[in-house]
Protein backbone atom coordinates (compact mmCIF):
# COMPACT_ATOMS: atom_id res chain seq x y z
CA UNK A 1 0.00 0.00 0.00
CA UNK A 2 0.97 3.52 -0.43
CA UNK A 3 2.87 5.32 2.31
CA UNK A 4 2.39 9.15 2.23
CA UNK A 5 5.52 10.94 2.61
CA UNK A 6 5.52 14.05 5.30
CA UNK A 7 2.29 13.74 5.94
CA UNK A 8 1.57 15.25 8.68
CA UNK A 9 4.96 18.14 7.88
CA UNK A 10 2.44 18.84 4.66
CA UNK A 11 -1.04 18.81 6.38
CA UNK A 12 0.36 20.90 9.30
CA UNK A 13 2.02 23.47 7.07
CA UNK A 14 -1.28 23.98 5.49
CA UNK A 15 -2.46 25.97 8.84
CA UNK A 16 -6.12 24.34 8.16
CA UNK A 17 -9.21 26.63 9.23
CA UNK A 18 -12.55 23.96 10.31
CA UNK A 19 -14.32 25.71 7.26
CA UNK A 20 -11.95 26.49 4.88
CA UNK A 21 -11.88 25.53 1.00
CA UNK A 22 -8.78 22.96 0.33
CA UNK A 23 -7.76 21.06 -3.01
CA UNK A 24 -5.51 18.42 -3.04
CA UNK A 25 -3.77 18.36 -6.50
CA UNK A 26 -2.47 15.13 -6.18
CA UNK A 27 -4.83 13.10 -4.52
CA UNK A 28 -3.38 9.44 -4.67
CA UNK A 29 -4.62 6.87 -2.31
CA UNK A 30 -6.26 9.77 -0.06
CA UNK A 31 -3.62 9.68 2.31
CA UNK A 32 -3.37 13.42 3.25
CA UNK A 33 -6.71 14.06 1.95
CA UNK A 34 -7.99 11.99 4.38
CA UNK A 35 -6.28 13.90 7.19
CA UNK A 36 -7.62 16.90 5.54
CA UNK A 37 -11.14 15.93 5.76
CA UNK A 38 -10.83 15.02 8.98
CA UNK A 39 -9.80 18.96 10.16
CA UNK A 40 -12.13 20.76 7.97
CA UNK A 41 -15.75 19.03 9.34
CA UNK A 42 -17.34 21.98 8.50
CA UNK A 43 -14.99 23.37 4.90
CA UNK A 44 -14.63 21.52 1.82
CA UNK A 45 -12.46 19.61 -0.28
CA UNK A 46 -11.87 19.31 -3.73
CA UNK A 47 -9.01 16.28 -4.74
CA UNK A 48 -7.30 15.65 -8.02
CA UNK A 49 -6.30 12.98 -10.05
CA UNK A 50 -6.58 11.27 -12.77
CA UNK A 51 -5.43 7.86 -12.12
CA UNK A 52 -8.89 5.57 -12.19
CA UNK A 53 -7.88 2.85 -10.00
CA UNK A 54 -6.57 5.67 -7.42
CA UNK A 55 -9.60 7.40 -7.68
CA UNK A 56 -11.93 4.67 -7.10
CA UNK A 57 -9.63 3.40 -4.13
CA UNK A 58 -10.12 7.01 -2.93
CA UNK A 59 -13.77 7.97 -3.50
CA UNK A 60 -14.71 4.97 -0.74
CA UNK A 61 -11.80 6.02 2.02
CA UNK A 62 -13.19 9.27 2.04
CA UNK A 63 -16.50 8.60 2.35
CA UNK A 64 -16.09 6.77 5.36
CA UNK A 65 -15.30 10.12 6.69
CA UNK A 66 -17.66 12.73 5.35
CA UNK A 67 -19.47 13.62 2.20
CA UNK A 68 -17.97 17.41 2.13
CA UNK A 69 -15.50 16.61 -0.74
CA UNK A 70 -15.76 16.57 -4.71
CA UNK A 71 -13.00 13.85 -6.25
CA UNK A 72 -12.20 16.01 -10.00
CA UNK A 73 -10.70 13.08 -12.52
CA UNK A 74 -8.38 15.54 -14.40
CA UNK A 75 -4.97 16.41 -14.26
CA UNK A 76 -4.00 19.35 -12.21
CA UNK A 77 -2.61 20.91 -14.72
CA UNK A 78 -6.35 21.92 -15.40
CA UNK A 79 -7.18 23.21 -11.85
CA UNK A 80 -8.09 26.69 -12.47
CA UNK A 81 -10.84 25.91 -15.28
CA UNK A 82 -11.83 22.70 -12.93
CA UNK A 83 -12.55 24.96 -9.63
CA UNK A 84 -14.02 27.52 -11.95
CA UNK A 85 -16.68 25.06 -12.88
CA UNK A 86 -17.74 24.49 -9.77
CA UNK A 87 -17.93 28.49 -9.00
CA UNK A 88 -14.63 28.30 -6.78
CA UNK A 89 -13.04 31.53 -6.79
CA UNK A 90 -10.93 31.46 -4.13
CA UNK A 91 -8.88 28.59 -1.50
CA UNK A 92 -7.61 28.24 1.91
CA UNK A 93 -5.12 26.05 0.50
CA UNK A 94 -3.86 23.79 -2.42
CA UNK A 95 -1.24 20.68 -1.60
CA UNK A 96 1.35 19.04 -4.54
CA UNK A 97 2.37 15.52 -3.49
CA UNK A 98 4.64 15.37 -6.54
CA UNK A 99 5.65 11.87 -6.13
CA UNK A 100 4.89 8.47 -8.25
CA UNK A 101 2.63 6.97 -6.04
CA UNK A 102 3.91 3.19 -4.40
CA UNK A 103 0.58 1.60 -6.15
CA UNK A 104 1.75 2.69 -9.32
CA UNK A 105 5.45 1.62 -8.96
CA UNK A 106 4.35 -1.54 -7.44
CA UNK A 107 1.67 -2.71 -10.14
CA UNK A 108 4.02 -3.77 -12.45
CA UNK A 109 1.42 -3.80 -15.66
CA UNK A 110 1.29 0.14 -14.86
CA UNK A 111 5.13 0.02 -16.54
CA UNK A 112 6.46 2.75 -14.11
CA UNK A 113 9.51 0.21 -12.51
CA UNK A 114 12.63 -0.83 -13.69
CA UNK A 115 12.70 -3.73 -11.39
CA UNK A 116 9.26 -5.64 -12.70
CA UNK A 117 8.77 -6.56 -16.43
CA UNK A 118 5.52 -4.87 -18.11
CA UNK A 119 5.14 -3.19 -21.33
CA UNK A 120 6.47 0.35 -21.46
CA UNK A 121 4.10 2.50 -20.71
CA UNK A 122 4.38 4.93 -17.32
CA UNK A 123 1.33 6.93 -17.84
CA UNK A 124 -0.24 8.85 -15.32
CA UNK A 125 -3.60 9.33 -16.81
CA UNK A 126 -4.45 5.92 -18.23
CA UNK A 127 -6.98 7.15 -21.05
CA UNK A 128 -3.74 9.04 -22.42
CA UNK A 129 -2.57 7.92 -26.04
CA UNK A 130 1.02 8.90 -25.86
CA UNK A 131 3.29 6.56 -23.43
CA UNK A 132 6.60 5.70 -22.86
CA UNK A 133 6.64 2.97 -25.63
CA UNK A 134 6.30 6.06 -28.28
CA UNK A 135 9.18 7.85 -26.63
CA UNK A 136 11.73 4.64 -26.73
CA UNK A 137 10.42 3.61 -30.36
CA UNK A 138 9.69 6.85 -31.94
CA UNK A 139 11.91 9.66 -30.85
CA UNK A 140 15.54 10.45 -32.63
CA UNK A 141 19.00 9.75 -31.27
CA UNK A 142 19.21 13.68 -30.43
CA UNK A 143 15.51 13.95 -28.59
CA UNK A 144 16.26 10.36 -26.54
CA UNK A 145 19.93 12.54 -25.52
CA UNK A 146 18.29 15.54 -24.39
CA UNK A 147 15.50 14.11 -22.08
CA UNK A 148 17.71 11.77 -20.34
CA UNK A 149 20.03 14.76 -19.91
CA UNK A 150 17.85 17.01 -19.31
CA UNK A 151 15.33 15.50 -17.09
CA UNK A 152 17.14 12.46 -15.91
CA UNK A 153 20.53 14.70 -15.32
CA UNK A 154 21.57 11.34 -16.98
CA UNK A 155 25.69 11.96 -17.64
CA UNK A 156 25.69 8.39 -20.34
CA UNK A 157 22.39 10.30 -22.42
CA UNK A 158 23.91 10.11 -25.22
CA UNK A 159 25.36 6.57 -25.19
CA UNK A 160 21.93 5.41 -23.77
CA UNK A 161 20.15 7.06 -26.56
CA UNK A 162 22.56 5.32 -29.40
CA UNK A 163 21.95 2.22 -27.87
CA UNK A 164 18.48 2.38 -27.75
CA UNK A 165 18.44 3.46 -31.63
CA UNK A 166 20.49 0.65 -32.60
CA UNK A 167 18.57 -1.69 -30.81
CA UNK A 168 15.77 -0.32 -32.85
CA UNK A 169 16.99 -1.30 -35.66
CA UNK A 170 16.25 -5.09 -35.47
CA UNK A 171 13.41 -4.79 -33.62
CA UNK A 172 10.49 -2.39 -31.63
CA UNK A 173 11.59 -2.08 -27.72
CA UNK A 174 8.38 -3.65 -26.45
CA UNK A 175 9.23 -3.90 -22.12
CA UNK A 176 10.56 -2.11 -18.95
CA UNK A 177 13.16 -5.02 -18.52
CA UNK A 178 13.85 -5.30 -22.30
CA UNK A 179 14.86 -1.08 -22.01
CA UNK A 180 16.94 -2.07 -18.66
CA UNK A 181 19.28 -4.20 -20.59
CA UNK A 182 19.70 -1.79 -23.05
CA UNK A 183 20.43 1.00 -20.72
CA UNK A 184 22.66 -1.25 -18.73
CA UNK A 185 24.66 -1.94 -21.75
CA UNK A 186 25.63 1.25 -22.58
CA UNK A 187 26.92 2.28 -18.91
CA UNK A 188 30.60 1.56 -17.35
CA UNK A 189 30.42 -1.15 -14.54
CA UNK A 190 31.89 1.05 -12.21
CA UNK A 191 28.11 3.54 -12.86
CA UNK A 192 25.89 0.21 -12.54
CA UNK A 193 27.50 -1.00 -9.10
CA UNK A 194 26.67 2.21 -7.43
CA UNK A 195 23.14 2.74 -8.32
CA UNK A 196 20.32 1.18 -10.20
CA UNK A 197 21.65 1.91 -13.76
CA UNK A 198 18.17 3.04 -15.17
CA UNK A 199 16.83 5.03 -12.72
CA UNK A 200 17.74 8.44 -14.09
CA UNK A 201 16.54 7.44 -17.61
CA UNK A 202 13.02 6.14 -16.44
CA UNK A 203 12.49 9.33 -14.47
CA UNK A 204 13.31 10.65 -17.47
CA UNK A 205 10.86 9.12 -19.74
CA UNK A 206 7.85 9.26 -17.04
CA UNK A 207 8.36 13.04 -17.24
CA UNK A 208 8.35 13.59 -20.60
CA UNK A 209 5.06 11.04 -21.49
CA UNK A 210 3.39 13.17 -18.28
CA UNK A 211 4.70 16.59 -19.30
CA UNK A 212 5.36 16.59 -15.28
CA UNK A 213 7.88 19.98 -15.16
CA UNK A 214 5.52 22.17 -17.70
CA UNK A 215 2.40 21.64 -16.04
CA UNK A 216 4.14 22.13 -12.18
CA UNK A 217 4.91 25.39 -13.46
CA UNK A 218 2.20 26.57 -14.85
CA UNK A 219 -0.09 24.83 -12.18
CA UNK A 220 1.65 26.66 -9.61
CA UNK A 221 1.04 30.12 -10.47
CA UNK A 222 -2.67 29.29 -11.13
CA UNK A 223 -2.77 27.87 -7.51
CA UNK A 224 -1.07 31.56 -6.12
CA UNK A 225 -3.52 33.20 -8.14
CA UNK A 226 -6.28 31.39 -6.65
CA UNK A 227 -5.10 31.74 -2.99
CA UNK A 228 -7.21 33.66 -0.18
CA UNK A 229 -5.17 35.65 2.17
CA UNK A 230 -3.88 33.72 4.99
CA UNK A 231 -3.98 30.72 2.74
CA UNK A 232 -0.47 28.34 2.18
CA UNK A 233 0.57 26.19 -0.84
CA UNK A 234 2.47 23.60 0.32
CA UNK A 235 4.57 21.09 -1.79
CA UNK A 236 6.50 18.08 -1.50
CA UNK A 237 9.45 17.06 -4.22
CA UNK A 238 11.01 13.79 -5.15
CA UNK A 239 14.02 15.24 -7.11
CA UNK A 240 16.38 17.91 -7.94
CA UNK A 241 14.70 19.43 -10.98
CA UNK A 242 10.99 19.63 -9.53
CA UNK A 243 12.41 21.50 -6.38
CA UNK A 244 14.25 23.96 -8.54
CA UNK A 245 11.04 25.00 -10.25
CA UNK A 246 9.01 25.29 -6.80
CA UNK A 247 11.77 27.24 -5.17
CA UNK A 248 12.78 29.87 -7.71
CA UNK A 249 8.79 30.43 -8.61
CA UNK A 250 8.60 30.89 -4.87
CA UNK A 251 11.71 33.14 -4.65
CA UNK A 252 9.88 34.77 -7.48
CA UNK A 253 7.06 35.51 -5.41
CA UNK A 254 8.69 36.44 -2.16
CA UNK A 255 10.91 39.35 -3.09
CA UNK A 256 11.44 42.59 -2.35
CA UNK A 257 11.51 44.92 -5.75
CA UNK A 258 14.94 45.40 -5.55
CA UNK A 259 14.09 49.74 -6.19
CA UNK A 260 12.81 49.54 -2.38
CA UNK A 261 15.54 46.94 -0.58
CA UNK A 262 17.36 48.04 2.26
CA UNK A 263 15.00 51.08 3.25
CA UNK A 264 14.01 51.24 6.73
CA UNK A 265 10.62 51.97 5.82
CA UNK A 266 9.58 50.02 2.91
CA UNK A 267 5.77 51.09 1.56
CA UNK A 268 3.67 48.61 1.61
CA UNK A 269 2.56 48.30 -2.18
CA UNK A 270 6.78 47.73 -2.88
CA UNK A 271 6.43 44.51 -0.24
CA UNK A 272 5.53 41.22 -1.73
CA UNK A 273 2.11 39.75 -1.95
CA UNK A 274 3.35 35.96 -0.45
CA UNK A 275 6.26 35.19 2.35
CA UNK A 276 7.62 31.41 2.89
CA UNK A 277 6.65 29.85 5.83
CA UNK A 278 9.71 27.86 6.07
CA UNK A 279 13.35 29.61 4.83
CA UNK A 280 15.00 25.78 4.26
CA UNK A 281 13.16 22.93 2.64
CA UNK A 282 11.50 20.24 5.22
CA UNK A 283 12.91 17.28 4.74
CA UNK A 284 11.93 13.24 6.21
CA UNK A 285 12.73 12.77 9.87
CA UNK A 286 15.56 9.98 10.48
CA UNK A 287 12.23 7.94 11.58
CA UNK A 288 10.33 8.12 8.00
CA UNK A 289 13.46 7.38 6.88
CA UNK A 290 13.68 3.92 8.48
CA UNK A 291 10.28 3.53 8.23
CA UNK A 292 10.18 4.81 3.93
CA UNK A 293 13.03 4.33 1.96
CA UNK A 294 11.23 6.00 -0.75
CA UNK A 295 10.31 9.39 1.08
CA UNK A 296 14.94 9.97 1.36
CA UNK A 297 14.44 12.09 -1.57
CA UNK A 298 11.42 13.95 -0.71
CA UNK A 299 11.44 18.03 0.13
CA UNK A 300 8.71 20.25 1.76
CA UNK A 301 8.01 23.72 0.56
CA UNK A 302 5.26 26.21 1.80
CA UNK A 303 4.06 29.55 1.13
CA UNK A 304 1.47 31.39 2.32
CA UNK A 305 -0.12 34.81 0.99
CA UNK A 306 0.23 37.73 3.30
CA UNK A 307 -2.05 40.34 1.36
Amino acid sequence: MHISVLLNEAVDGLNLKTDGIYVDCTLGYAGHSSIILKRIKRGYLFAIDQDKDAIQYSRKKLAEIGDNFTIIDSNFSNLKQELRKRNVAFVDGFLFDLGVSSVQLDDASRGFSYHKDARLDMRMNQDSDFSAYDVVNDYSEGELSRIFFEYGEEKYSKSIAKNIVKYRQKKKIETTLELVEIISSALPMKVKREKHPARKVFQAIRIEVNHELDILENSLRDALELLNVGGRIAVITFHSLEDRIVKNLFKEYTKIDDKVKGLPDIPDSYLPNFELVNKKAITPSKEELENNYRSRSAKLRIIQRIK
